[in-house]
């Protein structure tokens, strides 16, 4: 079996229900960061980290996605009619990102389920995850949140979860992990992964949060996780599976501003520390809070 990491799944086959009605139409993943879409974001994150070919999990009402990384002839030869060579070359370039393969999740059961939908694609290799509404942004120069856990992967040849430390009062909103031992400060070995822990029932602060370098052997523990009471298939139960069979499961605590698109809080967030990269967008963001919060 091979332990480079060459491919990686993207599942975005999710209703996106938090942003309707806008998403009716409009994918999720789509939503606009400035001038690019999310999903655009997570694909740069994918080829700067070395993945080679990408896996898009969607579903039938996720037609934008597809359309998006797909050559547009009417577009390019307006554009090429038009002299506008620089949004040529940028149009150009999105179709010619990586190479970029879509699978139908024909029902959406649950990020375990997501997964599952793309196994005849993996030909039991090591591969990399990163869910469609979940943006980190590292600084320029540093590795991204996906390379460092490969990186990690590369170092214990096993499982790897990318995780953050989150204040407690919300380790209730997501996979938290029950830590073994430590390796490093930012490596550790964990004993379980608590989904949605209460305050008092959480084994720790960290939280599992959309990166994920797995073995294919995960495929065999998704084919035995019952639905969980939402009638979803947890990727979760599956690592618990992993973990009752002592295979080993490592955390990484990547380094990086996360972003949870899936919501109007993270999705604002989001835009704004993108646009103040920019010096002209970071002073009229300021001018205009400032005035907002001035003229209540």
């Amino acid at each position: 079996m091979k332990k480079t990491i060459k491919k990686l799944i993207i599942p975005a086959a999710g209703f996106g229900t938090r942003f309707l009605p806008a998403t009716k139409a409009l994918a999720k993943e789509m939503l606009p960061i400035l001038n690019f879409p999310t999903i655009h974001y997570i694909v740069e994150e994918a080829i700067e980290a070395g993945i080679e070919d990408i896996i898009i999990v969607v579903s039938s009402q996720k037609n934008s996605i597809v359309d998006y990384f797909d050559s547009s002839f009417e577009l390019e030869y307006t554009l090429n009619e038009r002299k506008k060579d620089e949004l040529l070359k940028l149009v150009k370039r999105i179709s010619n990102m990586a190479n970029i393969f879509f699978v139908r999740q024909k029902k959406q059961l649950g990020l375990g389920h997501a997964i599952s939908a793309a196994k005849q694609f993996i030909n039991n290799e090591p591969f990399a995850v990163i869910l469609g509404d979940d943006l980190v942004f590292t600084k320029k120069g540093t590795k991204n949140a996906i390379r460092q856990c490969i990186d990690a992967f590369n170092k214990c040849k096993s499982t790897i979860l990318g995780v953050q430390k989150v204040p407690l009062d919300q380790v209730n909103k997501y996979g938290i992990i029950k830590i073994k031992s430590k390796l490093s400060s930012n490596l550790f070995k964990i004993a379980d992964a608590i989904e949605k822990p209460s305050q008092e029932n959480s084994p720790s602060q960290y939280a599992i949060l959309g990166r994920y370098v797995l073995l294919p052997e995960i495929f065999e523990s998704l084919s035995k996780v019952k639905f969980d009471k939402s009638g979803e298939i947890q990727l979760t139960n599956a690592i618990k599976l992993m973990l009752k069979k002592n295979k080993n499961v490592y955390a990484y605590c990547f380094e990086g501003n996360r972003f949870d698109i899936g919501n109007k809080e993270g999705y604002l967030k989001a835009i704004c520390y993108k646009s103040c990269e920019d010096p002209k967008l970071k002073k009229i963001l300021f001018d205009f809070c400032s005035s907002r919060m001035n003229n209540k």
